[in-house]
């Protein structure tokens, strides 16, 4: 078992550094977003394939089957994305709020408009 039978696993380092870079060095707040995505695509491909046992079969009992995977990383995975999708949506929109207030949504724009408003109190 060399380390390109390992695949998903590397699949799963490079994903997670991307998002994790795209994470610190934007300041878009729509790239953090999608690098948080990122970060948590990852995440899920580390526990599916943790969940999958070589040679397993599916967990419904049958004649000659002794080895199953387990199905509670899957269901997880599910509960996982759902919770997600709906992290991403309200990031968003909270994106889409300080857009309308603010005009950018860029970190450093939103910092010199308080530094100014602290200046002038």
């Amino acid at each position: 078992m060399g380390w390109l039978s390992l695949y998903n696993y590397w699949i799963v380092v490079v994903l997670m550094m991307i998002g994790f870079y795209t994470v610190v060095s934007r300041g878009n707040m729509a790239k953090k977003i999608i690098g948080l995505n990122l970060f948590q695509t990852s995440a899920f491909i580390m526990f599916i394939s943790a969940g999958k046992i070589l040679g397993g079969s599916t967990p419904i009992y049958r004649e000659g089957i002794d080895v199953y995977s387990n199905p509670l990383p899957h269901v997880l995975i599910l509960t996982a994305i759902v919770v997600g999708i709906a992290t991403t949506a309200v990031g968003l929109a909270l994106a889409v709020r300080v857009h309308e207030n603010f005009g950018s949504i860029e970190d450093d724009l939103l910092n010199e408009d308080d530094s100014d408003d602290e200046t002038s109190t």
